[in-house]
C-alpha cells in the first residue's frame, strides 16, 4: 500500500470517529481544510463517499462505516505492538553473555548479580569461565572481564574493582621445614604450587616490582593447576607456596593458616575492567549491568 493512502486513512479514522473535521484536525495537527482536502482525495482514489457532510454534522457512510469497522482495529494493533516494542527497549530484558575469569567472577560479579537480578527478571546473564584472552566480538560475547592492563585498546574498558596485589603465601607446616624467602629468586628453591595460564603461552612466571625494579621468577614445583580453588587448597595443605590475589588470602593470613611473605615486593597493579566493543549500541539491560558494576571508592 502507497504511504499517501496509509496517511490518508489515518485522516479518515480520525475524522469519522471524532464525527467532526474540527476535533480531528486538532488532533492531528492540520488546517481542517488541509485534512478535508486529504479525505476527499481518498474518496476520489476509491470511487466512493466515506463521509456524509452537512453544516452541521459528519459521520461515515455505510462504505465509510465498514472501512472504519474492518480496518481500523488493524491500524490500531499495530499502534499498539510499535508501542509494546518502545517499552521492550525501555525495560530491561534479554540475555548478555560475558567470559570472565574465575577469580573476578567470584569475587566481583557474582555478589553484583545476586543483587541485580531479583530486580530485573526479564534479564538473563551467560556468565562463562575463560582464562584466555577471548576474542569477544568472533565470539559474539556482549562483554569481557580482564585485568585493565589486557584490555585491548580499542574497546571500551569501565573500572569494576580496585587496585589488587598478589601474595605470595605457605602453611606454618611448609614453612616448618622450610625457611622463608627473603628475595623473589629464593622461590626456586622452594617447592612452589604453578599455574597455567593461556594468556602467558603456559606457566606463568610470578612477577614482582619494588622501588620501580620489575622481575619475573619461573618457579617449580610438584603442582600444576589453572584453577585458583585448588591453587588454595593445596597451599593450605602444607604442598607448597602459592601466589594468589592478596583478597583470597587475606583471611587465612589473619587467622594464621597461611604466612605472608615477600610482601614488600608485590606491588599494586591494575584492577578488573568490564570491556566491550566501542561500536556496540548499549541495551537497557547492558546499561544496567555496567552501572551495577562500574567501580566508586
Amino acid at each position: 500500500m502507497p504511504r499517501a493512502d496509509v496517511n490518508d486513512l489515518l485522516a479518515f479514522f480520525a475524522v469519522a470517529r471524532e464525527r467532526s473535521f474540527t476535533r480531528a484536525a486538532a488532533q492531528l495537527g492540520v488546517s481542517q481544510s488541509a485534512l478535508s482536502h486529504t479525505v476527499r482525495a481518498l474518496e476520489e482514489r476509491l470511487g466512493l463517499r466515506l463521509l456524509a457532510r452537512t453544516t452541521r454534522s459528519v459521520a461515515p457512510t455505510e462504505a465509510g462505516e465498514r472501512l472504519l469497522r474492518n480496518v481500523a482495529p488493524r491500524f490500531d494493533e499495530i499502534e499498539a505492538e510499535l508501542s509494546a516494542l518502545t517499552a521492550l527497549r525501555a525495560t530491561p530484558s534479554g540475555t548478555l553473555r560475558i567470559t570472565t575469569g574465575e577469580h573476578a567472577a567470584q569475587t566481583i560479579l557474582w555478589p553484583t548479580l545476586a543483587r541485580l537480578m531479583p530486580r530485573y527478571p526479564d534479564v538473563k546473564i551467560e556468565l562463562v569461565l575463560d582464562n584466555g584472552l577471548t576474542d569477544i566480538v568472533a565470539e559474539r560475547y556482549d562483554a569481557g572481564v580482564r585485568l585493565g592492563e589486557q584490555v585491548a585498546k580499542d574497546m571500551i574498558a569501565v573500572r569494576i574493582g580496585p587496585e589488587m596485589r598478589m601474595a605470595v603465601v605457605g602453611a606454618p607446616a611448609y614453612f616448618a621445614a622450610r625457611p622463608k624467602p627473603k628475595r623473589p629468586h629464593d622461590l626456586t628453591e622452594h617447592n612452589c604450587i604453578n599455574i597455567r595460564l593461556p594468556t602467558y603461552g603456559g606457566i606463568y612466571a610470578w612477577e614482582f616490582e619494588k622501588r620501580g625494579r620489575a622481575m619475573k621468577v619461573r618457579v617449580d614445583g610438584q603442582l600444576i593447576f589453572n584453577n585458583g580453588l585448588l591453587r588454595m587448597n593445596a597451599v593450605l595443605a602444607g604442598l607448597g607456596l602459592a601466589y594468589l590475589p592478596e583478597d583470597l588470602v587475606k583471611r587465612e593470613i589473619a587467622n594464621g593458616r597461611l604466612i605472608h611473605v615477600l610482601a614488600d615486593w608485590c606491588a599494586p597493579f591494575a584492577g578488573y575492567h568490564l570491556y566491550y566493543p566501542s561500536r556496540r549500541q548499549p541495551t537497557p539491560a547492558f546499561a544496567v549491568l555496567v552501572e551495577a558494576l562500574r567501580y566508586r571508592k
